[in-house]
């Protein structure tokens, strides 16, 4: 099979294109494209690939705008830091949308679905319409949770969101606040966490910490790729970032 890379960040496609590799052998990567402009000229000089693997959010738009000038009919598979709420909605579509930093096991569970429609001569459903719409449409974007429930003084107490700067998973749960108060919760995982907040404003920097981008006073890199990120007052706490995840975390700030 044959199947081409829509990513703009050189390290994160590198890992992908390794990642590909280690989990179907059988791939060629046709090409690694950088943008919006590549993709266009490369679909106006090659016929479409078996597979197509995508990142949304590019450096020069939303790489949807491909399927507007294009009619592709081979499955996609979205690479993407962005809009989890768009997990559920489009597994139901034959192909599929794996979060950053992807996974192997996702990757290639991801792969032998792709494989399995192009056995059975599947086309990509007509819902991917739909899914077009959910990204580019005002006005369709998902509802996120609004509130928070904590532990204060043996009540329970809601927190806006909005108001969140930090949330901590370690052997206790905790909520930090814009104004320095910090308070016990009981929700879960912090997986479960990241589909209720809006990733615009909120980052899964590390596996013990999502932060508000309102909440980041500065950002230094560390010479093995890392990032330490320093919250604003009254918090003056030190967030780390992975090598994996720092592409990612600038993308995002940089906005």
């Amino acid at each position: 099979m044959k199947a081409l890379i829509i990513e703009d960040e050189k390290l994160i496609a590198d890992e992908l294109h390794h990642a590909i590799r280690s989990v179907a052998s059988d791939i060629e990567i046709l090409d690694v494209l950088t943008g919006l402009k590549a993709a266009r000229k490369w679909f106006m000089e090659h016929a479409e690939p078996d597979i197509l693997f995508m990142d949304i959010k590019l450096s020069d738009g939303l790489s949807f705008e491909l399927f507007e000038q294009f009619t592709l009919q081979c499955p996609v598979i979205f690479t993407t830091a962005y809009e989890e709420y768009a997990i559920r909605a489009f597994k139901v579509n034959g192909v599929d949308y794996l979060l950053k930093p992807v996974q192997e096991e996702d990757l290639k569970k991801a792969i032998d679905k792709c494989r399995h429609m192009i056995e059975n001569k599947s086309f990509v459903p007509a819902d991917f319409q739909q899914l077009l719409k959910h990204f580019t449409q005002p006005g369709t974007a998902p509802a996120y949770k609004e509130k928070f429930i904590v532990n204060f003084n043996n009540k329970w107490m809601p927190v806006d969101t909005k108001d969140i700067a930090l949330f901590e998973k370690n052997n206790i749960n905790y909520i930090y606040t814009f104004s320095g108060e910090k308070y016990i919760y009981d929700f879960s995982p912090l997986e479960e966490i990241e589909e209720l907040l809006d990733s615009k404003n909120f980052f899964r920097a590390n596996r013990q910490m999502i932060i508000n981008i309102n909440a980041v006073h500065s950002v230094k890199p560390h010479g093995n790729q890392k990032l330490a990120v320093q919250l604003k007052a009254p918090l003056k706490l030190e967030v780390d970032v992975s090598r994996e995840k720092a592409p990612l975390f600038r993308k995002w700030l940089d906005r």
